[in-house]
Formats: structure tokens, sequence, C-alpha cells
């Protein structure tokens, strides 16, 4: 499915409403709007991470996580993250 639409000088897109119906897409809804193989994707933040299994392709090092896995993988970095924040703070460093 798809439709044509067009660039406004502002940047916006207008979601046709085939699209929107098919997707359930409501005024308000967030997107995450990014470049893939040279294509414009803008995925609803309406979905869940489990709908998103495999959006990106085949991982490089051939390695696939569960979806456990990979919220413990983003719980581990942000705690990195907040640490090194605390850390520079403490130091003066930010």
């Amino acid at each position: 499915m798809g439709a044509f639409t067009t660039l406004t000088s502002k940047g916006q897109l207008t979601i046709p409403k085939e699209v929107r119906d098919a997707l359930n897409l409501k005024p308000g809804t967030r997107f995450h709007v990014g470049v893939r193989n040279g294509q414009v994707v803008a995925v609803p933040k309406n979905k869940k991470l489990a709908d998103l299994v495999g959006i990106l392709g085949k991982p490089p090092n051939g390695v696939s996580l569960s979806v456990a896995e990979m919220s413990e993988a983003v719980m581990d970095a942000a705690a990195d993250d907040d640490a090194r924040i605390v850390r520079e703070w403490k130091n003066g460093t930010s």
C-alpha cells in the first residue's frame, strides 16, 4: 500500500488517509524518522519493540538477541551513561 504526498516548504508531509487508517494513526502520534537505503523511513511510536523485530535486517555480526536481552543491554547502557554523567558532574568536567 502506498500513496503520493508532497513535501511542504516547512519540511512537512501529509500522511494520506488510507495509510493513516491502515496503521491506526491518530493525531499526536509521534514518529521516529530516519534514512534506510536512501529512503525516508517513518516509524510510528505506537508500535511495540517486538513489532519492530527484523526492521534493520540481519545483525552485522550474525548474533540475534531476544527482546529481553535487548532491554537488558539498553538498561546497562543507560546505567553506564548515568554513572558517567554523575562522575563528570562531581569532577566538574561536564
